[in-house]
């Protein structure tokens, strides 16, 4: 897995590196300051992950984050911060970076890094469970907009609440494998990757 690690304190840059390239299946290719040589930097390593802090001088990373999604739709990005901001959680979300993770989680990271590089989206449990109250939508899913059937939006909003495929076999009275069937089924029609993605789209639209 080839990163590119951004963060404007320098001695977190020095440490998280020297982390990162304990683990045999990480290579650390650039690493940076600012989020201004995010872009420059993305298209000249075309990275695995970018990992790259929020709060920096001049120019942030969501704004970096966004001007790389814009031209690279598929680049996996997965955000570091030291607070939990409301704000940076909705625009994180919007852009579509591919996680939010706090500093002070660090051993987190590694296994973080390695489900986004494998096309996870990765936002602690505290932070998908305030999303309804974050993005404040109201109006009701149109299922019939996204081509969903009406047992794959009961599936599509149990997953938005945060139940497992077990808690939702129980709560429709399916199988495990039914419900593993219909997620794969619902991924495949909305093009997200995985079940987060599904909770954030389903929320984003309720």
């Amino acid at each position: 897995m080839r990163l590119i690690l951004i963060d404007d304190d320098c001695l977190v840059v020095s440490a998280l590196k020297m982390i990162l390239e304990a683990q045999p299946d990480i290579e650390v290719a650039a690493t940076a300051e600012d989020g201004c040589d995010a872009l420059n930097l993305y298209r000249n390593h075309l990275p695995d992950v970018l990992l790259m802090d929020i709060r920096m001088k001049d120019v942030d990373g969501l704004e970096a984050a966004s001007q790389i999604l814009a031209e690279y739709p598929d680049a996996r990005i997965l955000l570091l911060t030291t607070f939990q901001d409301d704000e940076y959680i909705i625009k994180a979300l919007k852009i579509g970076a591919c996680g939010y993770l706090l500093k002070q989680d660090y051993q987190n990271i590694v296994p973080a890094l390695r489900a986004v590089c494998s096309g996870q989206t990765v936002f602690g449990g505290s932070i998908v469970s305030r999303i309804p109250d974050l993005l404040g939508k109201k109006a009701a899913f149109d299922c019939e907009a996204w081509g969903l059937s009406e047992r794959e939006t009961d599936v599509l909003a149990l997953i938005a609440e945060g139940l497992s495929n077990k808690e939702i076999a129980s709560r429709l009275y399916l199988s495990e494998g039914t419900v593993r069937n219909y997620l794969t089924a619902i991924l495949d029609k909305l093009g997200l990757r995985d079940r987060t993605q599904a909770a954030i789209f389903y929320l984003e639209r309720k």
